[in-house]
């Protein structure tokens, strides 16, 4: 089959690769009709991180079941279904507590818990930037689709990722009816946990950010678009709180964070949230952090988060990985009775033959290249 494979930093290519297959009993085979390109693929793409040349990228997967294992009960060869990117298995001690981004089975190397497609770090598991992905424990990672998800793949994709990403940081800083928001980046996640916000009927939602066709989108859904380019984000936010500072915060950009000139400050966002939050608030951190940062200009250990600011303003910090099949059940119900659009940041479909171009654009941050999602079947 057809695959995006990694070969070295920004080289990927589309090429021939074994076709998945039933390896244990409840595995199924999904053949893919689309796979998003997310921000965590571009960390990989840049060499951020240790994955291996060969390897198949695309942890934000849906299509149709075309094979299943013979333990597989609720999955059937022709349902629709989206993965969650967390590979899990279901039945280990955090998946039973709802921790499925914290699998204690599903990544071999058990000083880590949690696994992924086509992931670093992240267990075995080829990724769905392909013709075909092999899901494994089907019955627990699979979730079947409604009739309508032939015609709405493009809000069904979101499930996978980056509509949970953006809906669990809300959830990290508590976001509740009538809230002031502040949420730092306007990607893919930025945008959709500003989304996350209004459904939840925050009353204000300020997004920072640089690039004016991602606040454009971000003004677009009703939130209000804060240039840190022409003023500083904190006194934006302050202003816009009558100078109390809003009741939450969520970091939507993680450890790759630059400055207005182009400096990479790993905890610049973080500070600026600790200091645009208000005093008793609370901050969801869902931008990716990493125990040590492999060739960026400057590297994580540049700069220092100010935890003493957060400790004397009394704020609550959640961080880590989205747990993603806590949310996407009630997620898709909300796409399915019509409440619900994500597929609005999806700026391009391509064919998989296009994903070498596509990821040059979108690790660019070209204008107007927000959102890429591949179409493998096409």
């Amino acid at each position: 089959m057809k695959a995006v494979v990694y070969n070295g930093p920004r080289d990927v290519a589309v090429s021939d690769v074994p076709d998945p297959r039933i390896e244990r009993p409840g595995d199924a085979v999904v053949e893919v009709t689309r796979a998003g390109i997310c921000g965590t693929d571009l960390h990989m793409y840049e060499g951020r991180s240790d994955l291996a040349a060969g390897r198949v990228l695309g942890h934000e997967n849906l299509g149709r079941v075309v094979e299943a294992g013979g333990a597989v009960e609720q999955v059937k060869v022709g349902d629709m279904v989206c993965m969650p990117f967390n590979v899990a298995c279901g039945h280990c001690q955090n998946c039973e507590r709802g921790l499925t981004n914290y699998c204690l089975t599903a990544n071999p190397d058990h000083r880590i818990a949690g696994a992924a497609y086509g992931c670093a770090d992240m267990g075995p598991y080829s990724g769905g930037q392909a013709e075909y992905l092999r899901v494994p424990w089907a019955d627990f990672n699979c979730l079947r689709l409604p009739e309508d998800a032939t015609d709405k793949q493009n809000d069904y994709v979101m499930l996978t990722d980056i509509f949970p990403t953006g809906y669990h940081a809300t959830q990290m800083a508590g976001v509740g009816p009538g809230d002031t928001v502040v949420i730092y980046g306007a990607g893919p996640v930025g945008l959709l946990a500003a989304y996350s916000a209004m459904l939840k009927s925050a009353s204000k939602v300020m997004v920072v950010d640089r690039q004016p066709d991602r606040l454009a989108l971000a003004e677009r859904i009703g939130a209000i678009p804060v240039d840190d380019s022409t003023s500083s984000p904190v006194e934006e936010v302050l202003e816009q709180t009558g100078g109390l500072g809003a009741d939450c915060g969520c970091e939507c950009v993680g450890y790759q964070a630059h400055d207005p000139q182009g400096h990479e400050r790993p905890f610049a966002t973080l500070n600026d949230l600790v200091a645009a939050v208000r005093f008793g608030g609370s901050i969801g951190v869902i931008g990716v952090y990493v125990p040590a940062a492999a060739g960026g200009e400057d590297g994580q250990s540049e700069g220092a988060f100010d935890v003493g600011l957060l400790w004397a303003k009394g704020q609550r910090m959640g961080t880590g990985q989205t747990p993603v099949k806590a949310y996407n059940r009630h997620l898709r119900d909300l796409i399915h009775a019509g409440k619900a659009q994500p597929s609005f940041i999806v700026s391009q479909e391509q064919p998989l033959a296009k994903a070498p171009e596509s990821y040059q654009h979108f690790d660019a941050r070209d204008k107007g290249w927000t959102k890429v999602v591949l179409c493998p079947a096409a």
